[in-house]
């Protein structure tokens, strides 16, 4: 059980937070590094889908870790790092020509910290997890490029799974809750996973996020050139995951895509990841 709870923390952790019901034993410290790409793309879900007005390259590199305070509770954190580019204009019938500029900018996104507790295993994994999202981001008005949410966000989760053998079962629902009138939304997900040798996971999972479309921020027009971090993004995304385990050092790679979208990239983005457990 403590291997397989490893690689379920393992499974999100390049997520904003892992929605893993298991909690780490009292001492343990679990680290993954990870890099995420979303590249040149220029194109957002909509009714009806958009243009951005320049191609946008989003890349993340991330610090994921969760700490065990006892065998039920641990503390989780995010640290995100992000590095937004955004290059040649893509001429739309709207614009006569382009009113952002071309860029890059590397700041802090929102950094997480929460609280998971377990307070039931037999079986079934079940944990409840309340999270907060800090207002650490930053924005260029120049470039429209916004690194997270101008807002404070907090999400109550409740977390279910379950292992059989070399394969496992786990989802969550809950909500983000956001502050400075952005809307706030739904989520729920699941994900299904085996080992298919020795030393390989592989990992399959469906995210919806949908917009309860509450909130009336007023977004800055070049903000909204681009996409980023704006007010109703929600989206359909499906993904899968390998891992590579060697004892409590592992590497990590996938992909994720969004089968539906409002204000998300219309593109992939690709993972990449280290992790340890201490």
């Amino acid at each position: 059980m403590k291997k397989i709870s490893a690689v379920l923390l393992l499974f999100l952790s390049t997520s904003i937070f892992a929605q893993s019901p298991w909690t780490k034993e009292k001492g343990d410290l679990f680290v993954n590094l990870s890099f995420t790409t979303i590249s040149n793309y220029n194109k957002l879900f909509g009714d009806p889908d958009y243009n951005t007005e320049r191609n946008i390259t989003d890349r993340t590199y991330q610090i994921y870790g969760e700490y065990g305070f006892t065998n039920n509770t641990s503390l989780v954190f995010s640290v995100p790092l992000k590095s937004i580019k955004v290059e040649d204009f893509v001429p739309n019938q709207n614009l006569i020509g382009p009113i952002t500029n071309s860029g890059t900018k590397t700041s802090f996104g929102n950094i997480q910290l929460g609280l998971k507790h377990q307070f039931y295993n037999n079986g079934w994994v079940l944990a409840g997890q309340l999270l907060s999202e800090i207002n650490t981001s930053s924005y260029d008005d120049a470039t429209g490029i916004r690194t997270g949410y101008d807002a404070f966000t907090f999400t109550p989760q409740f977390l279910a799974g379950k292992s059989f053998g070399k394969t496992f079962l786990q989802t969550h629902i809950g909500a983000d809750i956001r502050t400075n009138n952005y809307s706030s939304n739904f989520k729920v997900g699941g994900e299904f996973g085996g080992k298919i040798t020795q030393n390989i996971w592989l990992i399959g999972y469906v995210d919806v996020v949908k917009s309860f479309e509450n909130g009336n921020i007023n977004i800055p027009t070049n903000n909204s050139l681009t996409g980023l971090y704006v007010n109703d993004q929600e989206y359909g995304a499906y993904g899968l995951k390998g891992i590579l385990q060697l004892c409590d050092l592992g590497i990590t790679a996938g992909f994720g895509n969004a089968f539906f979208g409002n204000n998300v990239a219309k593109q992939t983005a690709f993972t990449i990841g280290i992790f340890n457990t201490f």
